[in-house]
């Protein structure tokens, strides 16, 4: 990923309260680069058994699992001296996972609870020792998830190529393959991956060139997945970033104007079609119960518990209730860490909202805007931020773009 703003215009750009990005994005560090890798494939939660290559349940788990060791080990060789910087985002995911950790011993599953409970722990620890690359003007961890999430959409596609029937088999909705992806996994890599590709290109960050390359792929793999959470999340995203950059960037302008004109007139001309794509070929009720999902948690909100657990919640699960996918963040913490686990996470949103908003207006600003909107969006109907996942991951990277840069170079 290069930069393209003219050495010329850096001084002009610090001047108006904009960011200040580095005109050439070296190499990325191989150490914090396979560190960050390792952490999002610990997160690749397994979909079924729909692989090209056979990879019995067993090994693909110990796989992703292992993953954790190999971002803690090579997290300790790229900061040997454990440097960390202090940041109250992580400071409240600690607290969080220590108090996951406690209240899973105590599980009426306490060996799955515990295992989850101690890898939130490594999880955390390794985001630690990647704090000294906050900050940077390269905007060095942005580039990891960009490179990580390249890797993940190539799979997919790569996969389908080789094998649609497999791809498709989720009702017609791309997943992965290569590795088991589920489709809605699919959606959320391909919507971030579309919208930090627009953002960029807006504050002419990245060429035209390979924006519309990334845009092409990552679009088409959205609309495949049949996903509307995704989608949704990514509008809403995409225009409050593009809000934040409305008064400074000409470019900004012209895409927004550009983006509802075209907008309007394609859903125009093919309404019919944007409603069935929508509907996934569900009923009006079907989809007005979020595909069975108000069930579930309309059974979760009557669920009678001590009051010791309606505070701490069970400890970490597996996402469940009676079999079936509780599929929101907010009601799968309640379930897990109660009204305090809730508080937490309202509490670290809170944190990134405020330094959205005492952050200089710019790309950082932005970009880290469009993460926290689109994890905010998605929370409602997609777990994952009350324990160790993508959408962490993708948090960490916004508080990494809106914290100030490092005294000493890492």
């Amino acid at each position: 990923m290069t930069v393209a703003l003219p050495a010329t215009r850096r001084g002009a750009e610090v001047a108006r309260g904009r960011d200040k990005v580095r005109t050439r994005a070296g190499r990325l560090p191989k150490l914090v680069l396979i560190a960050w890798a390792a952490l999002l494939f610990n997160v690749l939660t397994r979909a079924g058994d729909g692989t090209i290559i056979p990879i019995p349940p067993a090994i693909s788990s110990a796989m992703a699992q292992g993953s954790l060791l190999v971002a803690l080990l090579f997290a300790l060789l790229a900061n040997p001296r454990l440097v960390m910087r202090p940041t109250l985002f992580l400071v409240l995911l600690t607290v969080m996972a220590v108090v996951a950790f406690v209240v899973s011993l105590h599980s009426d599953f306490i060996a799955g609870s515990t295992f989850r409970g101690a890898r939130l722990l490594g999880f955390i620890a390794c985001l630690w020792l990647l704090t000294p690359w906050w900050g940077r003007d390269d905007l060095l961890l942005l580039r990891c998830h960009w490179a990580c999430l390249w890797a993940i959409i190539a799979s997919v596609v790569v996969g389908a190529a080789l094998g649609p029937g497999k791809a498709f088999a989720n009702d017609g909705r791309l997943g992965g393959t290569l590795w088991p992806i589920w489709p809605t996994q699919v959606a959320h890599y391909s919507a971030v991956l579309l919208g930090l590709t627009a953002i960029l290109w807006m504050c002419r960050v990245i060429t035209g060139r390979h924006a519309l390359l990334a845009a092409l792929v990552t679009a088409a793999v959205l609309l495949e997945t049949h996903t509307r959470t995704a989608l949704l999340a990514l509008v809403v995203g995409l225009v409050l970033a593009s809000a934040s950059l409305f008064v400074g960037h000409a470019r900004v302008r012209r895409a927004s104007v550009t983006a509802v004109v075209v907008g309007l007139g394609v859903g125009v001309s093919v309404a019919p079609q944007v409603l069935s794509w929508l509907m996934r070929g569900q009923s009006a009720q079907q989809a007005s119960a979020l595909t069975g999902r108000a069930e579930v948690w309309s059974s979760v909100s009557q669920l009678t518990r001590p009051l010791v657990k309606d505070v701490f919640g069970d400890g970490l699960s597996n996402k469940s209730f009676n079999g079936a996918s509780i599929d929101s963040s907010w009601v799968s913490t309640f379930l897990d860490l109660g009204w305090f686990g809730i508080a937490l996470e309202v509490s670290f949103l809170l944190v990134l909202v405020l330094m959205v908003v005492t952050r200089a207006r710019g790309p950082r600003r932005a970009l880290a805007l469009f993460l926290l909107a689109y994890c905010v969006v998605s929370s409602f109907t997609e777990t994952g931020l009350g324990d160790a996942s993508a959408y962490l991951l993708d948090l960490v990277v916004a508080a990494s773009l809106l914290v100030t840069p490092p005294r000493l170079p890492a």
